[in-house]
């Protein structure tokens, strides 16, 4: 069974299931991180949807790319969680799947690509009280190890 993390489904709203991946890349002692910077700050781990056609890995490699501009290498799928939740940006209420990798950052090939995100470095203490869901700071605690 999938962790559900965050608010419960509303059982008056159907949901769409939305299959994601998302990268834990650790640079030294810091973690690589993307804000998004259209209203309120919100700091994420670099990752989003699988598209139609589209493996789970060649989503994350793409996502990353876009989110933050590295190229990534070595993706190893730490687990996943879900949530439940409304996606103004495709006016539709989602059910996200979300797959959690970590990954090698290897270097930074371009500026984000995405409008409205910033690439950001940060301790792993910083990043697990920082991110903007629960379910990326469960994941960045248990790979680091914080308490």
């Amino acid at each position: 069974m999938i962790r559900r993390v965050g608010e419960p489904p509303l059982k008056s709203q159907s949901y769409r299931l939305r299959p994601g991946v998302y990268a834990i890349l650790p640079l030294k002692r810091r973690v690589l991180l993307t804000a998004q910077t259209n209203g309120a700050l919100e700091f994420q781990l670099p990752g989003g949807g699988v598209d139609p056609g589209e493996t789970s890995l060649q989503a994350l490699y793409r996502e990353v790319r876009e989110e933050i501009g590295w190229s990534i290498a070595r993706p190893r799928r730490l687990g996943a969680f879900r949530r439940f939740v409304h996606m103004p940006e495709y006016d539709m209420w989602a059910e996200k799947l979300c797959h959690v990798y970590v990954a090698t950052p290897v270097r930074q090939i371009c500026d984000p690509i995405e409008p409205d995100h910033i690439t950001m470095v940060m301790h792993p203490d910083e990043a697990a009280q920082m991110l903007g869901n629960v379910g990326d700071q469960m994941f960045v605690k248990q790979h680091y190890g914080i308490l």
